[in-house]
């Protein structure tokens, strides 16, 4: 089966010292890929790269065989950071209908289909209620389940999630990986996070990037491999997770 992400010897640099060496990765459809690294080990500029944002210095990457920019309307993306001011003035139903945007007509705003697509997004991530609320007015679980809901709108093949539970508190965090974990079982999905102690209870593989990619399965984590991809000492926490 043709690999829903192919990475072939992928490099790249913005002018100066190189940010991705070499990386090869392959994720195939239904996995659940956990993408880790220091600050600095380009896992920002590669999420970028995948969604046709930046071009590779030199390599090969494919979406479901397609070059990232042709392959767009398959993925869904869920930033760090909400990139609007929470004092914009519109609603989290507007937000997540923001999320239909190229896959129907440029003039003429929404279809019903497209409502509907939102209709079940926000019901599947659990904001539905919130949908006339202003987003000035959620709490920062309460967003990012928005943001969730806006990438789910597009019904991607392929969700990436950039540190998605990172302004969010321990609990909404659970929660939050907890419908990950429920999306897996229709989509692939790559989610960047710092925490690997707290990741490793979910996905099925972990990605190690600091310019240079090195892939594990979670068995196989060790102190060790995680003191190496930092450089220095890393200390391991210990979660309890309700799966």
């Amino acid at each position: 089966m043709t690999p829903v992400l192919l990475l072939e010897k992928l490099s790249f640099s913005f002018g100066g010292p190189v940010v991705l060496d070499h990386v090869d990765l392959s994720i195939a459809e239904g996995e659940f890929v956990g993408l880790v690294g220091p600050n600095g080990g380009g896992k920002s500029t590669l999420l970028k790269i995948v969604l046709g944002l930046l071009q590779p210095v030199s390599g090969r990457v494919e979406v479901l065989g397609l070059a990232p920019v042709r392959a767009r309307s398959a993925m869904g993306y869920v930033p760090q950071f909400a990139s609007f001011p929470r004092d914009f003035p519109i609603s989290a139903e507007e937000v997540v209908l923001q999320g239909r945007l190229g896959h129907g007509r440029l003039l003429g705003g929404y279809r019903g289909a497209d409502r509907e697509a939102a209709r079940l997004a926000m019901t599947e991530t659990g904001v539905r209620d919130l949908r006339r609320r202003p987003i000035g007015s959620l709490s920062g679980g309460q967003l990012q389940r928005v943001l969730i809901a806006r990438a789910l709108a597009a019904q991607p093949r392929l969700l990436i999630l950039d540190e998605p539970t990172a302004s969010v508190d321990p609990r909404a965090e659970t929660d939050i990986f907890d419908l990950l974990k429920e999306l897996k079982t229709r989509m692939t999905i790559l989610v960047v996070s710092h925490d690997i102690g707290f990741i490793s209870h979910y996905v099925t593989r972990v990605v190690c990037l600091n310019r240079n990619l090195v892939c594990h399965t979670t068995s196989e984590l060790t102190g060790e491999m995680i003191q190496q991809l930092y450089g220095a000492p890393v200390r391991m926490i210990h979660h309890e997770v309700n799966r």
